[in-house]
């Protein structure tokens, strides 16, 4: 089973935003960050807010940033509302009736249990832990560190 490029970016912005801790991110530092297009984002984008993972602002000081707690952002809920056909052989689709093994086929069964094993993986993680190695992860796509409200030094 192969994951569209649509549900990867929207796996991957989830992560920069989570990343920023409550910061606001914008479209154009997610882009520079994976090195994908920017064009293609802003679909990504657009796509999370309407699914209430992603909170828009707009104008200046605008950006995006997590509309819940990363433990409350499933894994296994993204990639099903994402996935357009997660139907991994032809006979998955409602309209399939061409199949001349249908009858006698465990493989379509197999293959179902199969997705479903792949699904509640997916279900057991949230946000929370695909950040665990958020300092890493903050390296690796250049996020700077979290500005923290506190003491002035003297």
């Amino acid at each position: 089973m192969r994951l569209t490029t649509f549900t990867d970016y929207c796996l991957r912005v989830l992560m920069f935003v989570g990343a920023k801790e409550g910061e606001t991110s914008t479209i154009e530092e997610i882009a520079g960050s994976y090195g994908i297009s920017r064009n293609h984002l802003m679909k990504v984008v657009f796509r999370l807010g309407q699914l209430g993972y992603l909170t828009n602002v707009r104008g200046k000081g605008g950006g995006i940033y997590l509309a819940a707690k990363p433990e409350r952002i499933n894994i296994g809920a993204l990639v099903r509302q994402t996935e357009e056909d997660l139907a991994i052989v032809e006979c998955f689709e409602q309209s399939a009736t061409d199949c001349r093994i249908e009858s006698a086929c465990i493989l379509r069964q197999a293959l179902g249990k199969a997705l479903n094993a792949f699904l509640a993986v997916l279900d057991s993680y949230t946000l929370a832990d695909l950040l665990a190695p958020r300092r890493k992860l903050s390296q690796i796509l250049n996020i700077p560190a979290p500005r923290r409200l506190g003491k002035k030094a003297s």
